[in-house]
């Protein structure tokens, strides 16, 4: 458990860059898309402003992580972990693994290797390559090449093997999802809070998008975010797949945030405050979940449970009501406000109840299990 604390705290890290790169994001695409067409260049430049850290955020939780964990932070544990991020990323490429194995395995799955789950495990590996190897003295089988000039070496082969154990599993947690996902079609307002359900849980593996290429996407015939904007589906029907995330992310991890603020030490509230309050204002804005999730993911993993169970209750509820909405990026209040028009939307009126019901249930429940189970969430972190 003290390991799962630090590694939480070495998530402090690559978790307080992403707020503003989301907020930049959310705003370049609402005045790219919605705007009045004449700042171009300004909704460009936040666009690949914002997409930099987003885009790459497996590699940035590798180099957070590794520095985090690293019992001597000279920037060799980094090194480390980008260099088994790299050899990962580059062995699994969906053009390499079809001439790895010869076209017999479908390689699609290796489309979404670039994910957090990879880059937490590049950044331990690194910073278990540094931790074990860096003060091993000189070994002339070696080549004079050991301490911190060897941590780079063992972390490549150990990158190496890694890569050939997730060319033969990673295609069946994958297709897994993705069956998963289609068996839960026909299952309507269950279906919907069951997916989005896991749809929370499978985040940091990156698998959470296995699960949304089925009802978001074409795979089962669904379709939900497309026919949404294009009314190609049915009224009532198309948009129950992102409905319940609104709710969420507009009021319900605001409603988190402050929880865990207001539980903070004292010494130690301006800090939380200063992180929570930018990840929930990202959030509010342009549904942009993971600055928050990771914050207290890793530190108070029975949190993140609750917090995928109350995401599926809330899609479960949204679809029981005539309630629909979607959105073209993320369920925040940029998308939301530009697709209370649409011809698919339904009652867009009930998010503010029911987002404000969810706000209530997520500050009393986050608030009760703090102060109950004692969780170390941002600002009350053991001191090192």
């Amino acid at each position: 458990m003290r390991y799962a604390y630090r590694l939480g705290k070495a998530m402090m890290l690559p978790v307080a860059c992403l707020p503003v790169a989301g907020l930049l994001l959310g705003v370049g695409y609402w005045l790219m898309a919605y705007g009045d067409g004449s700042h171009p260049f300004l909704a460009q430049l936040m666009l690949q402003a914002g997409s930099v850290l987003l885009n790459h955020m497996s590699l940035l939780f590798a180099m957070g992580v590794a520095a985090g964990l690293a019992d001597e932070q000279d920037g060799t544990a980094t090194l480390a972990a980008v260099a088994a991020w790299f050899v990962i990323q580059h062995v699994l490429t969906v053009q390499n693994v079809t001439i790895l194995t010869g076209g017999r395995i479908d390689a699609s799955a290796f489309d979404h290797t670039d994910n957090q789950m990879i880059g937490i495990f590049c950044g331990i590996l690194g910073a278990y390559c540094n931790n074990t190897y860096r003060k091993e003295r000189q070994n002339k089988a070696l080549w004079g090449v050991s301490g911190r000039r060897f941590v780079v070496i063992a972390a490549f082969c150990y990158a190496t093997v890694c890569a050939l154990v997730l060319l033969i599993v990673w295609p069946y947690f994958y297709h897994a999802s993705v069956y998963i996902g289609t068996s839960l079609v026909d299952t309507k307002a269950v279906g919907a809070g069951v997916y989005m359900f896991l749809n929370r849980l499978l985040i940091p593996t990156g698998f959470h998008h296995a699960l949304n290429s089925v009802f978001w996407f074409d795979l089962a015939g669904i379709s939900d975010l497309e026919n949404f904007w294009y009314g190609g589906g049915v009224y009532g029907q198309t948009g129950q797949y992102m409905t319940g995330f609104f709710p969420v992310m507009i009021f319900g991890l605001p409603g988190a945030a402050f929880a865990m603020y207001q539980t903070a030490r004292k010494e130690k509230k301006k800090m939380a405050g200063g992180l929570l309050m930018s990840a929930a204002v990202c959030s509010m804005l342009t549904g942009v979940t993971e600055p928050m999730e990771f914050s207290f993911m890793f530190l108070a993993p029975g949190l993140f449970f609750l917090h995928a169970f109350l995401t599926g209750l809330s899609g479960f509820i949204c679809a029981l009501l005539p309630f629909r909405i979607g959105f073209n990026f993320s369920a925040g209040l940029l998308d939301y406000f530009m697709a209370i028009h649409s011809p698919m939307a339904q009652n867009s009126w009930l998010l503010w109840p029911v987002g404000i019901g969810f706000f209530l249930l997520y500050y009393v429940v986050f608030r009760f299990c703090i102060l109950r189970f004692r969780l170390k969430t941002p600002g009350r972190e053991e001191e090192s």
